[in-house]
């Protein structure tokens, strides 16, 4: 997966007390961020390892001593489809993460983000699905991989 949409520090960032203490978090907005990243992990493990399967069935049509083009084309699409859906699942689990926080911590979040350096919008590749491993992140990559800032599966 080639971008991600990051809204804090990597990891679960809400389980951080220095986070929680500077957004004021409530322990309901932690455990209800907690049931969306828990809610989303199983469908971000399987469409990562979906990605992972179209990459594998791509390798050998690339590699072979003859090119089959048109084959070599439909598997392309196919690994595109893929990671389109992992992105598409991450960033709705972020975007309900994001929907817990209130504007004020939102804002609190985004400026220090910004400031600490972290990735607030799309990731280089290589990042949570960009490139060839993801992280949430820790473990074989996985949805959310370490790139990804809001802490996706592989980071744990």
């Amino acid at each position: 997966m080639g971008g991600q949409f990051h809204i804090g520090p990597g990891g679960m960032w809400w389980k951080n007390p220095a986070v929680v203490q500077r957004l004021a978090l409530t322990p309901e907005q932690t455990k209800k961020m907690d049931d969306i990243f828990q809610q989303s992990r199983l469908q971000l493990i399987d469409l990562h390892a979906d990605v992972e399967r179209q990459e594998v069935l791509l390798e050998p049509l690339l590699s072979a001593s003859t090119l089959d083009s048109a084959k070599a084309s439909a598997q392309i699409d196919k690994v595109a489809d893929a990671r389109a859906n992992l992105e598409k699942a991450d960033a709705k689990m972020l975007l309900g993460i994001r929907g817990v926080l209130t504007p004020d911590q939102w804002t609190k979040l985004h400026s220090h983000s910004a400031d600490a350096g972290a990735a607030v919008g799309p990731p280089a590749p290589g990042g949570p699905g960009g490139g060839r491993g993801r992280g949430m992140r820790g473990g074989p990559p996985a949805p959310g991989s370490s790139s990804n800032v809001i802490g996706p599966i592989d980071q744990q």
